[in-house]
């Protein structure tokens, strides 16, 4: 008798997306940038919070499928797109440090694509992350742990104005000078693992 054959049923491995997840909530660090989304929330009146979480998980769940070809096709090699990121990980790090304004625009609308879905959130580092995690998850379970994190950014977001009521200009103060110093040491680590890659 002809042998019937099954369809395969994508199977979600749970071990997998939580791996996963930790990985890019670390990278993401949306509870760090908390005191970058109240400052661009008085840069701009008012932040999108919808529209940059929707953002975001359609650069990282593209960036997932194709980032690598674009970046092959551009000329452009992973090392190299890791180091631009640590530059603007770095820029935004003094920004929290020393309390100076880098970022600037002549009449900002909204902050939800630039720099907030990108690349504060869908940065160099996560989808190098997420280059990574390709190599060795299944991508479904990649796709369940961005969603994860991007539910979480979109509350974050959401009540950014609530965290400033409860933690005060002072609270924010000091966890913006905290994860400033946090921030700037990711964006060293991000650049020294790259940069050895380029003159290789």
């Amino acid at each position: 008798m002809p042998q019937i054959l099954k369809p395969q049923i994508m199977a979600l491995n749970f071990k997998e997306i939580f791996t996963a997840s930790m990985i890019l909530f670390a990278v993401i660090d949306i509870v760090g940038s908390i005191p970058i989304i109240i400052d661009l929330r008085k840069k701009v009146g008012h932040i999108q919070s919808e529209k940059a979480a929707i953002v975001a998980a359609i650069l990282m769940v593209l960036f997932l499928f194709i980032g690598k070809e674009i970046l092959n096709l551009i000329g452009i090699d992973v090392n190299s797109f890791a180091v631009a990121g640590s530059f603007i990980l770095f820029f935004i790090a003094l920004e929290m440090i020393l309390g100076i304004q880098l970022y600037k625009d002549d009449a900002p609308e909204t902050a939800a694509v630039v720099p907030l879905a990108f690349p504060l959130i869908a940065g160099a580092g996560t989808m190098t992350s997420l280059l990574s995690l390709r190599s060795e998850y299944a991508v479904e379970n990649i796709i369940v742990a961005i969603f994860v994190n991007i539910i979480f950014v979109y509350f974050v977001l959401k009540s950014s104005g609530k965290i400033e009521r409860i933690l005060g200009k002072q609270g924010i103060n000091v966890i913006r000078k905290i994860f400033g110093v946090i921030l700037l040491a990711i964006a060293v680590k991000l650049f020294t693992a790259n940069i050895q890659g380029l003159f290789k």
